[in-house]
């Protein structure tokens, strides 16, 4: 398959923070990105990142409500760039979990930022479901939230610097995807930024998230530079 890939071996990373999983086939099913699905006919992560998002959510954002004064927009901003995919790339290579990830033929040597971050989601799902709110949550204290206590940062957010200079001006801004190339699992997508319907800004990523935080930095630059 082109990558390392058995279950018991992300079964002993897990045990090694105490976590014991007896559920093997939603572990398999979390390492498996859609590649492997479409050649092979088995389920992939897809339904269980859309939970372990709302776990990584819930439990980040209790953190910085207990142990930060911080309004509701500054919260909101810091936690974004603790849960965005340069950060969750990160925390997956902790535990060194990219090997593990199953993919398809195709897809072998291009496991980007944005499979890691999204099976690193599942994962976390796996966790929750098997063991509960409060492992999940001690796991993610162990892996994540020592970045945060050191002032690791993963992203310059472009998105809301963009926002708050066109709040200011009282502008209007959007984000536009004008195209989406490549594979179903392996897309490309092209985003614009538009302030007040002119065109300011454009980017390219793997994700519409990151193709917009790329035309936000574009614009930001351009208007910087005026």
């Amino acid at each position: 398959m082109g990558v390392l890939w058995e279950a018991g071996f992300m079964l002993d990373v897990l045990e090694s923070y105490g976590i014991k999983i007896q559920n093997t086939n939603l572990l398999n099913i979390a390492l498996t990105h859609t590649s492997y699905s479409n050649e092979h006919n088995f389920p992939n992560y897809e339904r269980l990142e859309f939970l372990g998002d709302a776990v990584l959510e819930l439990v980040t954002s209790e953190y910085f409500y207990l142990n930060t004064n911080y309004d509701e927009g500054a919260m909101s901003k810091i936690r974004a760039s603790y849960v965005c995919e340069e950060a969750l790339d990160a925390y997956a290579e902790q535990i060194n979990l990219k090997k593990y990830i199953r993919v398809g033929k195709g897809q072998e040597n291009n496991i980007n930022k944005t499979i890691v971050a999204d099976v690193f989601e599942s994962v976390l799902a796996v966790i929750y479901l098997e063991k509960g709110l409060e492992v999940v949550k001690d796991f993610i204290y162990k892996i994540i939230i020592p970045n945060i206590e050191k002032n690791i940062h993963y992203i310059f957010d472009y998105k809301s610097i963009l926002q708050e200079m066109v709040q200011t001006n009282k502008n209007s801004l959007e984000y536009v995807v004008v195209s989406e190339t490549g594979p179903a699992h392996d897309k490309t997508f092209t985003v614009e930024v538009r302030i007040d319907d002119i065109v300011y800004g454009k980017g390219e990523g793997k994700s519409k998230k990151e193709a917009e935080q790329k035309a936000a930095e574009d614009a930001y630059k351009k208007r910087c530079t005026k």
